[in-house]
């Protein structure tokens, strides 16, 4: 009788591991060989940071601000999250802190000048003619790499953006915005840069990368030459941990 349920604890045993989800995928162990450290993780962020110019930008709407009539706001909104595409580009003498080309008829604008805080999340794409490997979840958006830089927007002078040429960076990547350039007849805008204080970072499933906060000691210590030899899925020379 004993020996009969014992077998029978150990059948149940076995189902109830087998129907559990396999949260190693879901969530990170950062004792498991493989995974990239924290700052090898800050260093593909920054890369990621160099080969894109294009991010979500958040911010959140502000308390008991009545907007201009035109605009034809919802009432109620205060507190409430946006997130909006918006170009950037690293064009500013300290390499972490995203270049924007401000717009003040934006949104997110309108809400970091009333006091809002913001976020730039980016995610990686790899090139696209390269094909992904035997590996299904090689190119699988929640094994790709994706972060948010949570900071605020600074005006940048236009003697310091003269000085570094960083109007200059900015228009390389994104030519149709100098349309919109500081003294324009369409819309008022201004160069400013994220000052970035926290980032988060989700490189993949957590049996393989590393999820969590990384330092910002760690995000502001990635030297330039990290970042250009650094290699992402995808990219030519780039190696399978």
């Amino acid at each position: 009788m004993l020996l009969l349920l014992a077998y029978l604890l150990l059948v149940l045993s076995a189902v109830a591991a087998a129907v559990q989800p396999p949260q190693r995928i879901l969530s990170n162990h950062p004792h498991l060989d493989g995974i990239p450290t924290v700052h090898e993780s800050a260093v593909q962020a920054r890369r990621i940071l160099n080969l894109s110019s294009i991010a979500t930008l958040s911010s959140v709407f502000p308390d008991n601000q009545h907007p201009a009539s035109l605009e034809n706001r919802p009432a109620n909104l205060g507190g409430a999250p946006i997130g909006l595409v918006d170009y950037y580009a690293s064009c500013d003498p300290t390499p972490y802190e995203p270049t924007i080309l401000a717009i003040g008829i934006a949104t997110s604008f309108k809400n970091a000048r009333a006091g809002s805080n913001v976020t730039l999340s980016l995610r990686y794409h790899p090139p696209i003619d390269h094909l992904p490997g035997k590996d299904i979840y090689e190119y699988s958006p929640a094994n790709l790499p994706r972060f948010s830089l949570v900071g605020h927007i600074e005006h940048i002078p236009t003697s310091e953006v003269r000085k570094h040429g960083m109007d200059r960076c900015f228009f390389r990547r994104h030519p149709e915005s100098t349309a919109w350039r500081p003294g324009n007849a369409i819309h008022e805008s201004w160069w400013a840069r994220l000052v970035v204080e926290q980032v988060y970072w989700i490189g993949g499933f957590g049996d393989r990368a590393y999820i969590g906060w990384i330092p910002i000691t760690e995000w502001r210590g990635v030297t330039q030459k990290e970042v250009e030899n650094a290699r992402l899925v995808g990219e030519n020379g780039y190696k399978k941990g």
